[in-house]
Order: structure tokens, then C-alpha cells, then sequence
């Protein structure tokens, strides 16, 4: 009876279906998958999440500083919390590459057939990216602050700033996220972020100020979201935000999850197998 008994109970677990992971599991799986393809590449990381970003700083402000502020000391104080955004909006690209090389490879299928919340996919990837952009800018504000940046907002008001842009950048991560599932291939990706990045990070106030410009070319500049989020980065840093400021810049951010975000959980979770 035991024997008969103990095979039932065997083969009533083996018929019943496969329990879903909770949307909390899965994505704290894919967080850790993230984690791990990282420290496969570290190198890369490094180089792209702490040499790069420094080597820009060094760049433009001995490059710059002199022509525009006089001496680097006094541009980088302007420099600074402009070049943290063009630290971190290159690096949201990579969220739609990876993306992207998980369909082309085929893991996006195996994913497809396997139990658990599909969006985790996609958001596992991008909170962990947090780690990186942490990382990248925290490089260039102790680099700026070596060259003589001193941020007049203090503590709270740097802490803030920082914050503030790694939230700028999840939502800006959506955006080559939905790139990520339409495209074909992940040069795709990057290729055609970068003809969206850089017009619009070279032609904002990350690194002239507006006011300086020729009156057309100011209204272009100051409608720009990026000029608009580097507003409230260099306001907080000096302490000298307003509600405005802020309250635009976190509209831009909401704005870009707010479209974004279902538009590329749709496309993914719709998108035909290969």
C-alpha cells in the first residue's frame, strides 16, 4: 500500500504544472544573471564605465576651460554636472544591445517557454545597471573634484544630483530597450542610438551655456530634455535649484517610462520567435 502510495504522489508531482516564479524572484534572477555576465567582462567594464568617462572630463575641460571660462578651475565648476549626463546616457544604450542579443542568440525562446514573469527579462537588466552608472559617475565626480570642482550644494545636494540622473537614465534605458526588441541585430542597436544620443547630448547646455548662443539656437537648445535634465543636475549640485527645475526634470524622466516602458514589455512579449 506504502509503495502505492509513495509512485501516486510521485506522479501526481511530476503532472502538475510548473510553479511561476513571482515577479519579484525573477526579476532578483535576472539581476544576478546581469551581475554575473559583468564580472565575465570586466575589463570592458572598466573601460567603459570609469577610463572613458574621465578621460572626457580631462578632455574638455583642458580642451575647453581656457577658451571658455578662462582657466579649466573655473569652467569646471560649470563643466562638471554637465559631462555626469554625458557620462551615463552612452551607457543606457547597452541595455537595448543586450536585449537585443538575447533575441538574436536565441535566449529570448528558451526564455519564452520557461515559467516565470516575462518582464523580468527586461527590468532585471536595467536595475542593475544602476550599479553601473553609480560607478561611472562616482569616477568623474572624484576626478572633478581633484581638478578643484567644489560642489556648493553640499553633501545632500551632490547625493541628490547623483540620484536624480541614475533615475534620467532607467527611464532613458527604455527607450533603446524598445529599440533593443525591434531591432535586427545588436550593431543595430548602437549604431542608431547613437544618431539619436549625440545630436541632441552636442546640442544642449552640457557644455556652453545657452545664454551665450544666438537667440534661435538658445530656444532649440533649452527645449532639448537634455538641457532640461542638466538644468536640474547643475542646480542641485549648486544648491541653487528651483521647483521648476525640478519639477521639469522629473516630468521628462515619467514622461519617458510612462511611453516607454508598456511599449517595450508589448513589443517583447508579442514579438514572434526566430
Amino acid at each position: 500500500m506504502n509503495v502505492t502510495k509513495n509512485l501516486n504522489e510521485s506522479l501526481s508531482y511530476w503532472n502538475s504544472p510548473p510553479k511561476s516564479a513571482s515577479a519579484f524572484k525573477a526579476t532578483r534572477t535576472f539581476m544576478w544573471r546581469t551581475v554575473q555576465n559583468t564580472k565575465n567582462n570586466l575589463f570592458g567594464y572598466v573601460i567603459e564605465a570609469v577610463l572613458s568617462p574621465v578621460i572626457m572630463l580631462l578632455i574638455f575641460g583642458y580642451l575647453f576651460g581656457g577658451a571658455i571660462a578662462g582657466s579649466t578651475t573655473e569652467y569646471i565648476q560649470f563643466l562638471l554636472p554637465g559631462i555626469l549626463i554625458l557620462t551615463v546616457v552612452p551607457l543606457t544604450v547597452y541595455s537595448g544591445t543586450s536585449l537585443c542579443l538575447d533575441i538574436t542568440k536565441g535566449v529570448y525562446n528558451r526564455f519564452r517557454t520557461m515559467p516565470f514573469w516575462q518582464p523580468a527579462a527586461i527590468l532585471g537588466p536595467l536595475v542593475t545597471d544602476g550599479i553601473r552608472y553609480t560607478v561611472a559617475l562616482l569616477s568623474v565626480l572624484t576626478t572633478g573634484v581633484v581638478l578643484g570642482f567644489r560642489p556648493e550644494g553640499g553633501v545632500l545636494g551632490t547625493v541628490l544630483a547623483i540620484l536624480f540622473i541614475i533615475f534620467f537614465a532607467f527611464s532613458v534605458s527604455w527607450i533603446f530597450s524598445t529599440i533593443g526588441v525591434m531591432a535586427k541585430r545588436p550593431e543595430s542597436v548602437s549604431g542608431s542610438s547613437m544618431i539619436i544620443i549625440y545630436p541632441l547630448m552636442f546640442a544642449s547646455n552640457i557644455l556652453v551655456d545657452s545664454a551665450t548662443m544666438p537667440k534661435w539656437i538658445q530656444v532649440i537648445v533649452d527645449i532639448n530634455p537634455i538641457s532640461i535634465v542638466t538644468s536640474t543636475v547643475r542646480g542641485l549640485i549648486s544648491g541653487a535649484t528651483t521647483t521648476a527645475e525640478i519639477v521639469s526634470g522629473i516630468v521628462i524622466c515619467i514622461l519617458f517610462i510612462v511611453v516607454f516602458a508598456p511599449l517595450t514589455i508589448y513589443l517583447y512579449l508579442s514579438k514572434s520567435n526566430r
